[in-house]
């Protein structure tokens, strides 16, 4: 499956111009026959927007996801993105995934709230492994930090998760975890990982950009540079099975010895 990874900051504060942007950018990417495309965390908004983030919260089928699954359908290819997405009081920092069709067919919120920012933001997701299949591949959704728990990436390899949707707002100077992290956790979970980074100064944060789609062999089938670009790569059924084949770890698993992890 042919994947395009957006990696931007957008307009943060304009959710008009962001999703302008998301539907330039799923323009591009079914012209380059993708079929999938996933934005960073918390695109429809930007990140380092303080209280707007919760002024400009929207339930997951609010006015954003209707306009998000209306390019979805125009453009014929499936977009995950990231949202901050209200639900009664509380607020989340969510990602989404919209079907080719507009169908709704995922939604994630984020189990694991990086620094006073998005602690004082946002409430924990308190589901860690969320699915949907897609184009023959199921695909399962985490945001940024959540990656770099190993319990989190082996808990959706254990649910047979193929493809690894992770919107991020990775900053300075944490750029190992796009660079070495990432392309360790497809190996070692046997899986690809598309992970889908911001890029520029936002506020006090400076995004490295480097979103990189991994495969379960560790290697990079696309990464980015420190600007603004879309990137494209394939995620492979038949690599996939074949490298599952080759590699022992989760066979290899001896689970009776973990129960002090827990």
């Amino acid at each position: 499956m042919r994947t395009a990874l957006l990696q931007s900051s957008g307009r943060p504060g304009s959710v008009a111009e962001n999703l302008k942007e998301l539907d330039e950018a799923a323009g591009r990417a079914a012209e380059a026959g993708a079929a999938l495309l996933v934005a960073p965390e918390l695109f429809l908004t930007g990140y380092a927007i303080g209280d707007d983030v919760a002024r400009l919260a929207e339930p997951a089928d609010g006015p954003a996801a209707d306009e998000v699954a209306r390019l979805a359908r125009r453009h014929g290819l499936a977009v995950a993105y990231g949202y901050p997405e209200r639900d009664g009081a509380a607020v989340f920092n969510s990602a989404q995934l919209i079907a080719a069709d507009g169908t709704r067919l995922a939604n994630y919120r984020k189990t694991h709230l990086y620094g006073c920012f998005e602690r004082d933001q946002f409430a924990p997701g308190g589901q860690p492994v969320v699915q949907a299949e897609l184009d023959g591949l199921t695909v399962g959704i985490v945001i940024c930090y959540d990656v770099e728990f190993p319990e989190t990436v082996r808990a959706h390899a254990l649910a047979g998760t193929d493809l690894l949707l992770v919107p991020t707002a990775q900053m300075h100077p944490f750029q190992f975890v796009a660079e070495s992290l990432v392309p360790v956790r497809a190996f070692e979970n046997q899986m690809y990982v598309a992970y889908v980074n911001r890029a520029g100064r936002e506020g006090e944060f400076e995004f490295v950009g480097l979103s990189v789609l991994a495969g379960p062999d560790g290697v990079a089938r696309a990464r980015g540079g420190r600007g603004e670009e879309l990137l494209l790569a394939d995620a492979d059924r038949a690599l996939l099975a074949a490298s599952r084949l080759a590699n022992p770890y989760l066979r290899d698993r001896r689970p009776g010895l973990y129960g002090s992890l827990v």
